[in-house]
Order: structure tokens, then sequence, then C-alpha cells
């Protein structure tokens, strides 16, 4: 057994299940992305801006920076970033990829990022369009970001919810148990 058997949790059929559902839901939502993206540069020209439901436009942004344009002219730091938060999720997944839900979590996660490094590779910078009131142009793999983490912490909470229920249990001091 190597190092991938020391990153890999769980029965390994249900971690290939799982493994293969993360690169599905990656797919799915890089593919989204693209695609919306590739609509607005077609239909908008830069800085214009759409009403398109009552409290979100659409407008056509560049975003050369990371959240809320951190960091905006400064590539190398982007790029450290997004690969240290690449191989965090990663090795996070494989160590954790039995549990319920963390494929979605982990899916939405790199198929969001993998979208927006992608068009920092093609573009430059990233292309956002959806715009609420009072807030920042965002596109669809800021949104998968943003559900994606939500849900790893919903997966990592249950989680530790879980195992510390079973060690109280096995230690017999479960208030649950009467």
């Amino acid at each position: 057994m190597g190092w991938w058997w020391t990153l890999s949790a769980g029965r390994p059929r249900a971690g290939d299940l799982a493994t293969r559902r993360v690169v599905a839901v990656a797919v799915a939502v890089l593919v989204l992305d693209q695609l919306t993206k590739r609509l607005i540069v077609a239909s908008l020209e830069r800085g214009q801006r759409e009403t398109f439901l009552p409290l979100l436009d659409l407008v056509h942004v560049r975003n050369d920076g990371v959240a809320f344009s951190s960091f905006a002219g400064k590539p190398w730091i982007v790029g450290i970033l997004v690969g240290a938060a690449l191989i965090a999720l990663t090795v996070w997944f494989l160590r954790n990829r039995g549990l319920p839900m963390a494929w979605l979590a982990a899916g939405m996660l790199a198929g969001g990022a993998l979208g927006n490094v992608l068009d920092r590779i093609t573009e430059g910078a990233v292309i956002d369009f959806l715009q609420p009131p009072n807030w920042p142009a965002f596109n669809i793999a800021d949104v998968a970001i943003v559900v994606g983490m939500a849900l790893l912490v919903f997966v990592v909470e249950r989680e530790h919810r879980r195992t510390e229920a079973a060690e109280r249990r096995r230690r017999g001091t479960d208030p649950q148990r009467g």
C-alpha cells in the first residue's frame, strides 16, 4: 500500500464512486461556468450593464484579483493561493471521500476554482457578470465556490458531531442515552 492508500479513507469502491462524482460535478460546474461567460462576452460589451431580474443585473466586467478583487495586479499571489487551495482540497477529499456529500462539496469547489483559473489563463482575468445592488459582480464559478464551501462546513461539522456522539457512547457519557 503506497502513499495513495494513506490519503484515502473508507472503502475503496465507495471512494471510487465518490471520486467519479467529484469529477462529474467539477466538469459540470466548469462547463456551465464557461458557457455562461462565453454568452456574456458575446452579448455584452465590456462595462455594459443590462437589467436581468429586479435585483440582479447582467454586466461584463473583468477581475484580475480574487474575492472582492483582493490581490489585483499580483497574479503570482493569486496563483499560489488557488494552487494551495486546490492541493488542500484534494488531500482533504482523499482522506474524507467516504463522508456523505463530501464529493459534492469538493466537486463544486474544484469546478469553481478551475473555471476561474481557466479565465485567468485564457483571458488574463476572471469574467464576472452577475451584479446585485451594492455588491461586487460574480459568476457561476463564484457561486459554486460559495455553495461548495458552505456544504463543506456542513459535512465537516456533521462528521464532527457524529464522531463526538460515538465517543461519548463508547465512554458511557452520552446524555441522550439516559
